[in-house]
């Protein structure tokens, strides 16, 4: 009987900044992931269970905001052999004015099997506040 053999954190968390861009996000996600945005701006949910939630999240998002790429990516690898820091900026912009968007990220990712099982999200919400209004205006209509 052979082992499954599964990607490493990195190879997920690689995926992920592909995904991030590309689409089938939620997919890297377990099913009863737990993401965590302790700085989360108003409006934004600070804990966040369950891959089908994040789904719906992350197409209500689509029709705000269009990805393009990911930028100045830093992987740190830890004692912890499911856990994995990155680092990144994700560049894109606002679908209704075209405005470009840069948002700054600091995640710590647990991967298990595979998949994403908890994410604790350290986004810059500075970096955001000049598109705030247009953002939240968008999602909420």
């Amino acid at each position: 009987m052979s082992v499954p053999t599964y990607p490493t954190p990195r190879e997920v968390v690689d995926r992920f900044l592909r995904a991030s861009v590309d689409g089938g996000l939620a997919d890297l996600y377990a099913p009863d992931v737990v993401i965590e945005i302790p700085f989360a701006p108003a409006g934004i949910p600070r804990r966040t269970q369950g891959r089908e939630e994040l789904r719906a999240r992350f197409e209500a998002a689509k029709g705000v905001l269009r990805w393009e790429r990911t930028d100045n990516v830093l992987i740190h690898e830890t004692a912890d052999p499911e856990v994995v820091i990155v680092e990144f900026e994700l560049h894109g912009s606002l679908v209704a004015s075209g405005r470009p968007v840069v948002s700054t990220y600091i995640m710590v990712v647990r991967v298990r099997e595979g998949l994403i099982v908890h994410s604790r999200d350290y986004g810059n919400p500075m970096g955001m506040e000049e598109y705030r209004e247009e953002l939240m205006s968008a999602l909420n209509s």
